[in-house]
């Protein structure tokens, strides 16, 4: 008994389609669950070509890399660092361009203690000299880099806030608040502190790193417009936060990181509060807040130390 020849429009005959384009024909197929894909909806793979929906699948099936403390690894390392030397050079081009700049947002006491808190951060982004700045952005450079690498850039970025906090307030706690200071060098000091606990961590060499520290608490001796405070205080919180990000137990580290960094910024707000309280008390102050707790514009004032 002879076999019917097929026909070329039967159903036994019929070129496969694409599964998430039905008017389309093709004879590729993915190689992960065989369903035939046109052109469009091929992805290349090591091997052939896969569906969307299975390429979809693998990337939710791959762990995200991290570094050894956690952090997640970026294609474009060192982009915080870049972002903080890039906004720094930006704010020292506006007080070029705009010299009452300084007055307005560096760290000035009694401006402080009148309620212009602010001063305490804008203040880390202002510089007073071109030797100022390239002295301090190469410290953000060199120190930056390394540790956002290691750590990750949501770790590097709490640290290098922290540490510009803790120093600031040290600045305003321990000088004296008829003084002015600017510079990003508490912040700098704080990464300083951090990359000496991290290449503790690792057992790295960094007596070299000490060296350089050692060094730059002492030029304070020696140029006495240097505010030495804001570099202790940045370097000690930079210290303690690292350590909470490098050395607790993997299961434990995100939360004693967090309880650190809220101790940390919580006795730099008690500091702050207690010598608001102090200068406002001083007898020595009491006319500048005569009117209620104002004070003037603080333009015509220009920081004495960095």
């Amino acid at each position: 008994m002879s076999e019917a020849a097929q026909t070329p429009g039967s159903a036994d005959s019929a070129a496969p389609v694409c599964y998430r384009h039905p008017t389309r024909e093709t004879y590729i197929r993915c190689v992960r669950c065989d369903r035939p894909i046109c052109p469009e909806c091929m992805i290349s793979a090591s091997v052939g070509f896969q569906c969307p929906e299975c390429v979809a699948r693998g990337r939710k099936s791959v762990r995200t890399t991290r570094t050894v403390f956690g952090g997640k690894v970026h294609e474009r390392p060192g982009l915080v660092t870049t972002s903080l030397i890039v906004t720094c050079v930006a704010v020292w081009l506006l007080q070029i361009a705009i010299p009452s700049l300084t007055g307005h947002f560096e760290i000035f006491g009694l401006a402080v203690a009148s309620g212009q808190w602010w001063r305490l951060v804008t203040a880390t982004f202002l510089h007073l000299s071109i030797i100022h700045i390239l002295f301090n952005m190469w410290g953000l450079s060199v120190l930056g880099r390394p540790l956002e690498a290691m750590l990750g850039r949501v770790r590097f970025a709490t640290l290098y806030a922290t540490s510009l906090i803790a120093g600031s307030t040290a600045s305003y706690v321990f000088a004296s608040p008829l003084g002015a200071s600017a510079g990003a060098s508490g912040a700098i000091f704080g990464l300083a502190g951090g990359l000496i606990v991290v290449a503790r961590r690792m057992q790295w060499d960094f007596r070299w790193l000490v060296g350089i520290v050692a060094l730059n608490f002492l030029l304070p001796f020696v140029v006495g417009s240097i505010d030495w405070h804001a570099h202790v205080g940045g370097f000690l919180a930079g210290l303690i936060v690292t350590a909470a990000f490098t050395y607790p137990p993997k299961p434990q580290r995100v939360a004693a990181s967090a309880a650190v960094v809220v101790l940390v910024l919580g006795a730099c707000i008690g500091l702050v509060t207690y010598r608001t309280n102090q200068i406002r008390e001083d007898p020595t102050y009491g006319s500048v807040f005569q009117l209620g707790g104002t004070f003037p514009d603080g333009g015509d004032f220009r920081p004495d130390t960095f």
